[in-house]
């Protein structure tokens, strides 16, 4: 039986964990989006902080917010699987909890998708600290990548990304602590020829001392890891996609202003 999703929604799913403190921020920049006809589905990872007592009180306030409170730990993917799962939309979109958007980013991206026939879309991004307007670099994306190209560049932010699940279909991340979010795209990548790119920056990316990415060694061995473990490359291959993967992280971080 085909699952039928309702036309022109964009349900938006955003995993939290202990995220009292920018949730407010990044729901509100869902909320100043001038496309009005999203849901968002707010998955709870277990915070042991106040983040499930202030998405209570959200929830009440916008009835487009939906929440799912998770028993126990599981991680981001797992927390997006099961936002997925209960999303009613067509188009799926991403954001985490410490994240931001511009207000035009569904109305562009949508417009994009639908003026082109695109299934599968990301956008450029500005990245920064602690202020949106104090950026410390913009990533620029490509016109189209295909998988090979995702493999040594992983360019494409999951903030940025919609799918419409009329086009790729039903899909699910895998129960990876990191990287999961570029193994779906690869996954998807291995159906569908190409994502397209949006090179406008219509994403805010946080980083800080915290984040997963900030930590440059783990990432490394966290996209070995996926190369070898999910993508069951073999060693000659993944030395090769690894090597261009460093080298285009080094450049990226050297700086697209």
């Amino acid at each position: 039986m085909i699952k039928k999703y309702q036309t022109d929604l964009v349900s938006i799913v955003m995993p939290t964990y202990n995220s009292e403190g920018q949730l407010h921020a990044s729901i509100a920049s869902i909320q100043k989006q001038t496309y009005k006809h999203w849901e968002l589905l707010v998955v709870d990872d277990c915070s042991s902080d106040k983040t499930a007592e202030h998405l209570q009180k959200l929830a009440k306030q916008d009835a487009r917010i939906k929440t799912i409170f998770l028993p126990e730990n599981r991680g981001s993917g797992f927390a997006r699987n099961e936002g997925i799962s209960q999303a009613r939309g067509r188009y799926i979109a991403f954001l985490d909890s410490d994240d931001l958007w511009h207000p035009e980013k569904l109305t562009k991206q949508l417009d994009f998708m639908k003026t082109h026939g695109y299934g599968f879309s990301f956008t450029a991004y500005h990245v920064f600290e602690q202020h949106p307007a104090e950026q410390k670099r913009t990533v620029r994306v490509p016109e189209k990548i295909n998988y090979r190209q995702l493999l040594k560049n992983t360019i494409i932010g999951c903030l940025t990304v919609m799918i419409d699940r009329e086009e790729v279909g039903d899909f699910r991340m895998p129960l990876m602590r990191a990287r999961q979010d570029t193994a779906t795209w690869l996954t998807i990548l291995k159906q569908h020829a190409y994502a397209y790119g949006l090179n406008e920056p219509l994403a805010y990316y946080r980083v800080s001392a915290a984040s997963l990415s900030s930590n440059k060694w783990r990432m490394l061995q966290k996209n070995w890891h996926m190369y070898r473990e999910q993508e069951k490359l073999s060693f000659l291959d993944t030395s090769y996609v690894f090597s261009c993967y460093v080298w285009n992280a080094l450049w990226k971080r050297r700086g697209q202003k």
